[in-house]
């Protein structure tokens, strides 16, 4: 049997499902693919750059200085699950451009700059997240963005 538009969406949320569990953050745990021609590109979760100590080891300096979600990403050691997607695509001479990217949670703006900067055409994701900043950018650079609901 072949599958539909939104069973590949179905299929492609779960594989996102899977790969938030290698997140090594204490306080969300999110999952990204970026997909072209039913093919998965690259794959991504948040944690701390390739070497150092994640936040299971250290704790979380955004909890321990009590900052909210959404606000002051610069103090966070952890990279972000779509820019690891797209720095593990780049570091494997993978274009992504004219892809979409599946994520659990809405890009912040800081992802949603590289996804417009790398091409991805399309963001399907599950997850609300607090930046008015990113919605603007995105729909400005004419990313079609999809609230995945089942």
């Amino acid at each position: 049997m072949v599958k539909t538009r939104p069973e590949w969406d179905d299929y492609f949320m779960e594989i996102c499902e899977v790969v938030k569990t290698r997140s090594t953050c204490l306080r969300r745990q999110i999952g990204a693919i970026i997909v072209r021609d039913k093919q998965i590109l690259s794959t991504g979760y948040n944690g701390a750059p390739k070497g150092l100590e994640h936040c299971l080891t250290l704790g979380c300096q955004r909890e321990k200085l009590g900052i909210p979600s959404g606000e002051r990403h610069e103090l966070c050691r952890a990279l972000h699950a779509e820019q690891n997607a797209i720095i593990q695509a780049a570091h494997n001479g993978i274009n992504i451009s004219g892809s979409t990217l599946y994520v659990t949670t809405r890009p912040c703006v800081m992802c949603a700059k590289m996804c417009i900067n790398a091409g991805i055409k399309k963001i399907i994701y599950r997850g609300e997240y607090p930046d008015e900043l990113s919605l603007e950018l995105l729909r400005e650079a004419e990313i079609e963005l999809v609230k995945y609901e089942k």
